[in-house]
């Protein structure tokens, strides 16, 4: 198992010096650095990662769904029903039980263009009537249309975003189709009628089926890296 490299270290080392407890170290493979950090935290760590540390470039941002993580088989069975076309948190508390804490986290890939280097954030988003974190688009600008993105696929609200919308689906889109409690058939289905000369919607016709989308496992299949490591470097938690 080969090491960490030893510029990857030193950056570990300084940003638990600059950070401290405000940084949490996840395990990553032996090239990469991932760290959690707390979504109150979040845009002044950012800030800081960006304006001492030159991490000047947001190169993703993603949602994860934490539901159901490490069963074999994803629960579709009670997917939200509601949709819209812009964020309006307090419309969206309507028909939906609390999202309960450590569902949903959103993780950061940031690039240093000067020092070529890399490091990984995440934070989960807070507990309540919708999941919500703080924007970044003040931090970085291109943050965006990947935060727009999140909120399409995942319900996730990112407060203080200039024009929180859709990006990907219909404005009058039900549900967030990247959640794990999403049915995997949908909720509508759309046609063309001959009759009313236009595509019509309607609900869904097939019958839901039940797939195994993720399986996490442990064996001689997967690249040890992955299995075992220290705490900085190591498997992939995010």
């Amino acid at each position: 198992m080969s090491a960490a490299p030893a510029y990857l270290l030193d950056l570990a080392a300084r940003l638990s010096a600059r950070f401290g407890e405000r940084l949490a170290p996840l395990a990553a493979l032996p090239d990469e650095l991932t760290f959690e950090v707390q979504s109150a935290e979040l845009t002044g760590v950012c800030t800081v990662l960006r304006d001492e540390f030159q991490f000047e470039m947001l190169v993703d941002l993603s949602g994860i769904d934490y539901l159901h993580y490490g069963l074999e088989e994803w629960q579709t069975n009670s997917a939200t029903s509601r949709g819209f076309g812009r964020a309006t948190p307090a419309h969206a508390a309507v028909d939906t039980a609390p999202v309960a804490a450590g569902r949903f986290a959103v993780v950061y890939h940031l690039l240093s263009i000067e020092h070529n280097l890399r490091v990984r954030l995440r934070a989960y988003c807070e507990a309540g009537d919708v999941p919500m974190i703080d924007s970044v688009v003040d931090v970085w600008p291109g943050a965006n249309w990947y935060e727009r993105e999140v909120f399409d696929l995942f319900g996730v609200y990112f407060r203080g975003h200039p024009d929180l919308r859709r990006i990907l689906t219909d404005y009058g889109f039900v549900g967030f189709p990247f959640r794990k409690d999403f049915p995997l058939s949908g909720h509508v289905e759309v046609r063309y009628d001959p009759d009313k000369g236009r595509v019509v919607y309607q609900p869904v016709s097939i019958e839901p089926r039940t797939l195994v989308p993720r399986v996490i496992r442990d064996d001689q299949r997967y690249d040890p890296l992955l299995t075992s490591a220290p705490a900085v470097v190591g498997k992939s938690d995010a």
